[in-house]
């Protein structure tokens, strides 16, 4: 009997464990995807951008590529960061599928607890 008091306390004690950290992930990765966001697509990450564009192109001259090659790895340098941006604008955008997320998770920790007599089932 104190065996399976203990084996309780334990889950009891995991599932919190596992409650505080999904509390912390769901406040901190969209505040972390913000801050990123913000990066991106500030006035200074844009010159930074061209700088960096035109240093790649200039380097790829310098080594003896010819314009047209040096242009179209130019634009695909370029596209790598922007796609990467656009998609870390659609994440930082999409609060509703962040909450649909955050609800499943949730549903799903309910029921798991459920399922090892730690919690009732709504």
């Amino acid at each position: 009997m104190i065996e399976e008091k203990e084996r309780r306390k334990t889950k009891i004690e995991d599932a919190e464990e596992v409650k505080a950290v999904l509390g912390v992930v769901s406040k901190e990765v969209p505040a972390l995807i913000k801050g990123i966001i913000g990066s991106v697509f500030s006035e200074e990450a844009g010159r930074d951008m061209g700088k960096a564009a035109g240093a790649f192109y200039k380097e790829l001259k310098e080594s003896g590529m010819p314009d047209e090659v040096a242009v179209k790895m130019t634009e695909n340098y370029v596209s790598v960061f922007t796609s990467l941006g656009g998609i870390m604008k659609r994440l930082g955008k999409d609060d509703k599928s962040r909450s649909e997320i955050e609800k499943a998770i949730e549903e799903k920790v309910k029921r798991r607890l459920a399922e090892t007599g730690i919690a009732e089932e709504e």
